[in-house]
């Protein structure tokens, strides 16, 4: 039986994830999030609040019943992200382990550390780096010629929606024929915190349909991402099935969908600042400051949860065993007492730690890809879409949602 026939659609074919996630991700109350919390923050550093209800948003079904606490100071944050015995990642097994399984994101230490060395070989600086010309380009470069002869673009939903997933398509030489279906299972994943039973069945059948991959291509000595998974080793012995399919569930949201949010956020950053564009594109060796400056000042995810295991004190707030605390790692980012002018988009900022792919044990493992991707495609639009700049026709493009934030639309015009 080829493999393009194996995977399967939601029962309900109409249902739309695409619209569902982006619908629970957004501020229903239209607020920006950073204005509210820097007002906050001046109060002190830990509320008892839930930040989704705080900004309109719907309640996360997964968490319902938990104590809720928001950590707001830099080193209150930094102290959660980097005490695991004290705040667990095990926080997740009640939403990601629902959805993706027994991920790396579920685990704490010693058997994250276990697992983790071993995934991350497989996205170290010299791995990613080849990839930059072999699966980058051509899919950046294939997606720009299909508008860039029109002289106008969304670069949001013709670019930045769809290179980071194709990239993956290729990483993991999925068919042709089952991107489409999978795309759609991958962002039902996502749909748990709002739609549970989508969620566990999206689950099921992206778990049914890489247990078949796993299955074909474990001894066929291919050179994919799968193949190379499907026989890597700890200690002599292979990957459990469980822990390589719950890998490469998340795979898809982890690598793909931070890294669309990035590259927007990006691309909001140097358009409304035309000075500073026009800097990216005479001096190209800029753009791993104005990478890293998206990454703190708009990161792809603004909240990281984990479970107290014990009663704690922080800032005086005395927090109880089993709550949900989230470091609210989008405030890290805009910290007035770590960056001058936290709100406004600066290249030329003094270079600095943030927190644009998270931090401690769980660091985000892809970081090193998303950043060659968005160098590519940053160099791409360049060279390809002369003089690049807003289109004047419609609203200046803006960062919306609650936890994970990304531009609607950034239209632009380019000569052609």
């Amino acid at each position: 039986m080829a493999l393009s026939n194996r995977i399967a659609d939601f029962d309900d074919a109409a249902f739309d994830p695409f619209a569902t996630f982006e619908s629970a991700t957004q501020s229903h109350s239209g607020e920006d999030p950073y204005r509210r919390l820097a007002e906050m923050r001046r109060q002190g550093s830990v509320f008892e609040l839930d930040y989704r209800e705080l900004l309109g948003s719907p309640p996360d079904l997964t968490m319902a019943g938990l104590p809720k606490y928001m950590v707001l100071g830099a080193a209150d944050i930094q102290h959660v992200l980097e005490t695991p015995q004290l705040f667990s990642n095990t926080i997740f097994e009640r939403n990601v382990g629902l959805c993706f399984g027994r991920s790396l994101t579920v685990m704490d230490a010693p058997e994250h550390t276990r697992y983790r060395r071993l995934f991350q070989k497989a996205f170290m600086p010299n791995v990613v780096a080849k990839w930059g010309d072999t699966l980058v380009d051509p899919v950046v470069h294939g997606l720009i010629e299909n508008f860039r002869a029109k002289g106008r673009a969304d670069l949001v939903r013709e670019f930045t929606q769809h290179y980071p997933f194709q990239i993956i398509y290729r990483q993991l030489d999925l068919p042709q024929d089952d991107i489409a279906v999978f795309h759609k299972l991958a962002v039902g994943l996502t749909c748990i915190v709002v739609d549970v039973a989508h969620g566990v069945e999206a689950s099921q059948k992206l778990g049914a349909y890489y247990a078949l991959l796993l299955e074909e291509r474990r001894n066929g000595g291919g050179s994919d991402l799968v193949s190379t998974l499907a026989q890597a080793e700890i200690d002599g012995e292979r990957l459990p099935d469980e822990v390589l399919v719950s890998f490469l569930r998340q795979l898809i949201n982890a690598a793909g969908d931070t890294t669309y949010r990035a590259t927007s956020s990006l691309l909001v950053g140097l358009l409304s600042n035309p000075e500073q564009l026009d800097a990216v594109r005479r001096d190209r060796a800029l753009i791993p400051a104005a990478i890293e400056e998206a990454l703190r000042w708009e990161p792809p995810v603004t909240v990281c949860p984990r479970l107290t295991m014990q009663p704690v004190v922080l800032d005086g707030v005395e927090i109880p065993a089993g709550a949900e605390i989230d470091a609210m790692t989008g405030a890290y980012n805009r910290d007035p007492g770590r960056y001058d002018e936290p709100d406004r988009f600066d290249i030329g900022r003094r270079p600095q730690r943030h927190m644009g792919f998270a931090y401690g044990q769980h660091v985000c493992i892809g970081q090193h890809l998303a950043r060659v991707e968005m160098t590519r495609a940053l160099n791409a639009l360049l060279d390809h879409l002369p003089n690049l700049r807003l289109d004047p026709d419609h609203p200046p493009p803006q960062v919306l949602g609650v936890n994970m934030r990304v531009p609607p639309a950034v239209h632009v015009r380019f000569d052609t």
